[in-house]
């Protein structure tokens, strides 16, 4: 059963809320971003090296974050890297992977995770991780961790679900709600039957690839039609062929929220998107005025509930700031409130706009 089970760790992500320390030839999924010693991805590939066979975990980047990711990674083979020529949101990368395991492995039950969670409670994420591949193993069935809601976020997707379970601790989706407002994300958290859309899924890889045949036609034409070369030494022109036919979709928009066998259990390990700053700061260690600094030379006076992130070698000393955000790195130094840390990405652009990519 074990060789029937795999891993795809996404990697092709820029990150681009945790600028300025994750830069376009640089994302936050390589950087320690929490000060544990391991960066996003290694501590991913940790996590599932304990339950998933080596030679089954994959990893899909794009070819700039190869090299780095062989760096990063030096146990994982080198066939399992595997790069998209190009970013077309998650729905062409799920069926790149999908497409290529059910030719190499028709029985394969996948898992799909981004490279970039934070998840403490290995020991409860491994246990909730086999009782999903348990039950996508018998069953028709587009699975996802739900994670049970500690506040009401404004920057996840929230899953509502059945009352009746369907199994042990699995339960049939009701709906999905992208990003709601604070008012609806409250009323959410008082009704008890939503949870966090922690975008981790798994299913057989016959059953999404059906999927994708069912409600995104134009990609599973595409793959459909190339699939005898995955696996051999024609892929890679293969894939370079179909993605410039690929529509950019999410696979959560593409299918999960389309289709009538998404199934959720939900679960409690301590799961963070690590998607801004605010959630890094949630994650990091903090002292007694609640700042979080991540540097070994920040001093900080009369300062309260900020997050700090500073290269070891810079002296950095902050006096009467509260909440905000300040990250220096060789090139930028930014700070921010932390209430607008939604609109990183806005303040990005207008570098853009002014300064080209330099300091993207």
């Amino acid at each position: 059963m074990k060789k029937n089970n795999y891993v795809a760790i996404m990697a092709g992500g820029i990150g681009s809320r945790f600028w300025p320390m994750s830069r376009s030839d640089y994302p936050k999924q390589f950087l320690d971003i929490l000060n544990t010693g391991r960066t996003l991805i290694q501590a991913t590939y940790d996590r599932y090296a304990q339950f998933i066979i080596p030679e089954n975990i994959y990893v899909v980047t794009t070819q700039q974050y190869r090299t780095i990711v062989e760096k990063q990674l030096p146990e994982l083979n080198k066939d399992n890297i595997i790069c998209e020529p190009s970013r077309k949101n998650t729905a062409p990368c799920v069926a790149y992977i999908s497409y290529k395991l059910q030719q190499l492995n028709p029985k394969s039950n996948l898992i799909c995770a981004p490279a970039d969670h934070h998840i403490p409670d290995t020991i409860s994420f491994i246990k909730v991780s086999l009782e999903a591949l348990d039950f996508t193993v018998k069953h028709n069935a587009l699975l996802t961790l739900g994670v049970k809601p500690s506040y009401p976020n404004t920057g996840y997707g929230y899953i509502q679900y059945e009352e009746q379970s369907v199994g042990d601790n699995i339960y049939k989706v009701k709906t999905f709600t992208e990003k709601p407002d604070l008012q609806l994300a409250k009323t959410f958290i008082a009704s008890g039957d939503f949870l966090w859309n922690s975008g981790i899924f798994v299913w057989q890889t016959k059953s999404i690839v059906t999927s994708f045949e069912k409600y995104l036609p134009e990609i599973h034409e595409v793959f459909d039609a190339e699939k005898k070369a995955l696996n051999t030494p024609d892929e890679q022109a293969a894939i370079e062929n179909i993605y410039p036919q690929c529509v950019n979709i999410s696979i959560d928009y593409g299918i999960i929220e389309k289709a009538d066998n998404v199934y959720v259990i939900p679960s409690s390990f301590g799961w963070s998107d690590l998607g801004t700053w605010g959630s890094a700061y949630e994650n990091l260690e903090k002292d007694y005025f609640e700042n979080a600094v991540a540097g070994n030379n920040v001093m900080v006076f009369d300062s309260t509930k900020n997050v700090v992130h500073a290269n070891n070698n810079k002296l950095v000393l902050l006096q009467g700031l509260d909440d905000f955000i300040v990250v220096d790195t060789k090139d930028v130094l930014l700070i921010c409130k932390k209430e607008k840390e939604q609109e990183v990405k806005d303040y990005l652009a207008e570098v853009k706009r002014n300064k080209g990519d330099r300091f993207l």
